[in-house]
């Protein structure tokens, strides 16, 4: 390694009191990483554009773009944005390694599979399935396009798994948008829905798993939730409060004596909630966070969910109500539908709920960590070549951090708490990444005439 990049890792490991052994091998390590995934490119120039790029992805540059990247290791960007924007190589066989080696590493039987679609801002109207829409992260309607992601959430970790581009009724029949982006023939029109059961029959049988989970845009479908009924699937997916049910478990109005007896009325969950006992409410400690336990309140009761015009098997569902605290004094709910018994345990509800939750962590880390919306593609293939690959550049800074974790947890395997977990993973994962930055140099600067990269000098 050049000396200019050894004082640079070691001014890293200093600045945060990282111990030599967390960075030592790294190199090798990710050499060893890239083979099963780079082994379907065959020739050699696409497999070192690969290592490259997932380098850049995994580094500390501010836009993680081909343009960047390129300039970071000195390169020709025109190879490199070829290699990502329009060359004709398969992301699937990418997607189904990274499904198998988190199902291999973190799989449980009781593992949760989790679907979230979420948002990337984009200016302009000529990338593919841009448009004015609802970003789920900005909280907004924005110009933008959204991906469905597929996370796997287990006892040992979590990550992101799969990955499909929205494209909405208007995009997809629009002909010559589809052309200039370069959209495959054989791409209709799907739902969010659609293109997460797309992503269960193609990559759910490498995860063991016991749950689906997902935020309450994919809750909302009745026929969604009736479909994985139909698979087998158990499924705990978070609602939106103006969701219909019918209490199964209240008093029926009085009978008049005449007719059928009546039901309970539908009403929205959220009045429904409001008017709970606070008798009606179970304490539960959810996990060990930085600061400590959390401690959040729950109430489940058997309903009848209304469903979606046009279908009409109303299914006996458990509703989960969740109250937690907020920092300004006020209460912030959660509402949730599920298909397994109502004796279900309560810990163990909680604990699907902090899977979906934490998959929105492993998203933000994506974005903050490995350039997941950075990209500056507008083609069908450039979207998925650079999602895939920063996907797969996440899974190696999770590894490199459950191998930090584990340095410091000793040789017993136990740092002593839940709270010191937290925060040696908490300084750990942004210094990783800028440690995979710097150690991807190479010990000598090659001119820019298109040479590829080789770790192997490191």
């Amino acid at each position: 390694m050049e000396r200019r990049f050894e004082i640079r890792k070691r001014e890293i490991l200093q600045e945060v009191d990282i111990k030599p052994e967390v960075a030592d091998g790294m190199v090798k390590r990710l050499e060893q990483f890239a083979q099963p995934f780079i082994a379907s490119f065959g020739r050699r120039e696409p497999k070192e554009n690969a290592r490259m790029y997932m380098c850049g992805l995994m580094s500390d540059l501010e836009r993680k773009n081909t343009e960047s990247i390129a300039y970071r290791y000195d390169q020709d960007r025109r190879a490199l944005q070829q290699f990502i924007g329009s060359a004709p190589w398969d992301h699937q066989p990418l997607q189904q390694e990274l499904a198998q080696q988190v199902g291999a590493e973190l799989g449980e039987d009781d593992g949760v599979i989790v679907f979230d679609p979420s948002g990337h801002k984009k200016c302009g109207n000529d990338s593919v399935g841009v448009q004015r829409q609802w970003l789920g992260r900005l909280g907004k309607v924005d110009n933008g396009q959204v991906g469905i992601y597929m996370g796997y959430a287990s006892r040992k970790e979590h990550a992101l798994v799969d990955e499909r581009l929205y494209l909405s009724k208007q995009w997809a029949s629009d002909k010559a948008r589809r052309k200039k982006c370069g959209v495959p023939k054989n791409i209709r029109y799907q739902t969010r829905h659609e293109l997460a059961l797309d992503m269960l029959k193609n990559n759910g049988k490498y995860l063991p798993h016991g749950w689906i989970a997902g935020d309450d845009e994919m809750g909302r479908s009745s026929g969604f939730r009736r479909d994985l009924r139909t698979l087998g699937e158990r499924y705990l997916l978070a609602v939106p409060s103006n969701t219909g049910i019918r209490d199964l478990e209240s008093k029926p109005p009085v009978y008049s004596g005449r007719g059928q007896p009546p039901k309970q009325p539908f009403e929205r969950v959220d009045r429904w909630r409001e008017a709970l006992s606070d008798n009606a409410w179970m304490k539960i400690n959810v996990r060990d966070g930085e600061k400590g336990p959390l401690v959040t309140e729950i109430v489940k009761r058997c309903v009848v969910a209304r469903t979606e015009r046009g279908w009409d098997d109303c299914t006996e569902e458990l509703l989960i109500v969740i109250r937690t605290p907020e920092g300004n004094g006020t209460m912030k709910y959660d509402y949730y539908l599920s298909n397994v018994p109502a004796d279900t345990p309560l810990e163990e509800l909680a604990r699907v709920v902090k899977a979906e939750h934490r998959i929105e962590d492993c998203l933000k880390r994506a974005k903050s960590e490995a350039g997941l919306s950075d990209y500056e593609v507008r083609t069908w293939a450039g979207w998925y070549h650079h999602q895939t690959l920063s996907l797969i550049a996440l899974w190696f800074l999770i590894l490199e951090t459950r191998r930090g974790k584990k340095i410091y947890a000793g040789a017993d395997g136990s740092t002593g708490s839940s709270y010191v977990v937290h925060a040696v993973a908490r300084c750990l994962r942004p210094q990783i990444s800028r440690l995979v930055g710097t150690l991807c140099q190479t010990q000598k600067q090659p001119e820019r005439t298109g040479s590829v990269l080789s770790l192997q000098a490191t």
